[in-house]
């Protein structure tokens, strides 16, 4: 055995000790979400790869309740905020408050200061208050006046939102989509689900009530093994195809130029490792497959790629796009 092949096995088995935590947690959740198993898994992969997450989906979807659920399921704090439209920046980075006493401003943290926030319905809220969570998302800090403070880890950002067709909505700012590592759709469930559905919650108190199962210590200790599961060269290589070929489909052999405004930003790239060495990890692996990066490749692309008015006309979606292009870039 070579030393790769010994670090990957060593690797691998201590990936499937510590992925077990992860196992019990959507069992967990699976207690009150009925299906959606892409939706909790995904999740996962999120908190694994310190990514934030967007879930989009028509009303009544359990999207709220499955970020809930999340968040019971960890020993972490939790905060939920209800987006408005006559929400304001402050309501929440926090703000200074005078004390006319000695006459000095005070901070006052807002809702931010938590481990895991659920931005509900994100787009009900103008660009103003969406573009306050820009510094938190990246930087992982919130400035207050003349004061940054540093914020908690884990810190994760997970945003629900109604189809942009839907009323009274505003769509979020490119700079502000970016910063979402995963971009989910949750669709209806099938004839099945929603009899199981039906059957669970159709009491006036349903079930919901989630034993905490991992600490912060356990998700921090986890993703320092997610970053050294092994990537092979030839994947990174396909990585960096797939990100390519959003911006210069041309190169690629692929005659979409004129479906394409703008391109997935280099922060798809690095995700696309990320949430691939994620995927491996929940599978309790110590090595990526190419099959990790497909899996993962619609979730990360979908939103960061800005699809001309010649596509909409044709009705092609972005990820109708993204599709096309992992049908037809060679898989190492």
């Amino acid at each position: 055995m070579t030393t790769t092949q010994v670090d990957v096995k060593q690797i691998g088995e201590e990936v499937q000790a510590a992925s077990a935590p992860f196992e019990r947690l959507k069992q967990e959740l699976h207690r009150v979400i009925v299906g959606q198993d892409d939706l909790l898994h995904k999740m996962c992969v999120g908190l694994l790869s310190n990514g934030h997450i967007l879930i989009e989906g028509v009303p009544g979807l359990a999207k709220t309740t499955a970020v809930s659920c999340l968040a019971a399921g960890l020993r972490t704090k939790f905060q939920r905020i209800q987006f408005t439209p006559d929400l304001l920046p402050a309501d929440l980075t926090g703000t200074l408050i005078y004390r006319p006493q000695d006459g000095t401003f005070e901070v006052s943290k807002g809702p931010l200061f938590a481990n895991i926030i659920l931005a509900d319905e994100i787009n009900r809220a103008p660009a103003k208050v969406q573009s306050a969570l820009l510094e938190s998302m990246q930087e992982r800090q919130v400035t207050i006046g003349k004061e940054t403070f540093q914020l908690d880890d884990p810190f994760l950002v997970l945003a629900t939102q109604n189809p942009i067709e839907q009323e009274g909505t505003y769509p979020l700012p490119e700079a502000q989509v970016d910063r979402f590592m995963l971009k989910l759709q949750v669709t209806y469930p099938t004839k099945t689900e929603e009899r199981l559905i039906l059957d669970r919650m159709g009491e006036t108190h349903p079930l919901t009530l989630i034993e905490p199962v991992m600490d912060p210590a356990e998700i921090v200790n986890a993703r320092k093994l997610v970053d050294l599961i092994y990537i092979d060269d030839r994947i990174k290589d396909y990585i960096v195809d797939l990100v390519q070929a959003t911006r210069d489909p041309a190169a690629y052999g692929l005659k979409m130029a004129d479906l394409i405004h703008f391109g997935a930003s280099p922060r798809a790239t690095i995700f696309l490792s990320l949430g691939a060495k994620a995927c491996a990890f929940l599978d309790g692996r110590g090595f990526v497959t190419p099959q990790d990066v497909k899996n993962i490749a619609m979730d990360i692309l979908r939103h960061r790629v800005i699809v001309t008015y010649e596509a909409e006309a044709e009705e092609k979606t972005a990820g109708d796009v993204v599709e096309h292009i992992l049908q037809h870039i060679p898989v190492p």
